[in-house]
């Protein structure tokens, strides 16, 4: 019977321990987006470097999973945001935007990160998109 106790203990704590970690991962991700601010250093479609289109861009997220999108000081469009370590992706969302806001909807798969910039990648269709985000 003690076995059999131990055994149920062992296993509610192991399937706490897993909750607590992905936790652990899912604050990390926030922490790491909502302090400080963003700007596109490199965007890229099929190929074609269009930079230049998110001059003046920064990009503020939230704790509460809002981002936004503030143009030369003043917020243009506020979205959602949402990241998972577990998948290593990254998605955004703003609403009846036009380009190059629009370019930045949608998932994104996480292909290299750090504290201070994240290089993300994107299938839509048939287009390719490779993005980088610094934290000023």
């Amino acid at each position: 019977m003690r076995k059999v106790i131990l055994i149920v203990f062992v296993i509610f704590l192991a399937s706490g321990c897993k909750k607590s970690i992905e936790k652990m991962k899912e604050n990390a991700v926030i922490s790491a987006m909502t302090d400080g601010q963003w700007v596109i250093t490199s965007f890229v479609k099929n190929g074609a470097v269009i930079t230049s289109d998110f001059s003046g861009y920064k990009f503020q997220y939230y704790k509460n999973k809002t981002v936004d999108a503030i143009k030369n000081g003043t917020v243009e469009k506020t979205g959602t945001w949402d990241g998972d370590a577990g998948t290593m992706t990254i998605s955004a969302n703003f609403l009846n935007t036009v380009l190059p806001l629009s370019l930045v909807n949608g998932s994104w798969h996480i292909d290299n990160n750090s504290w201070t910039f994240v290089v993300a990648s994107q299938n839509s269709g048939t287009e390719t998109r490779i993005m980088r985000l610094e934290k000023l």
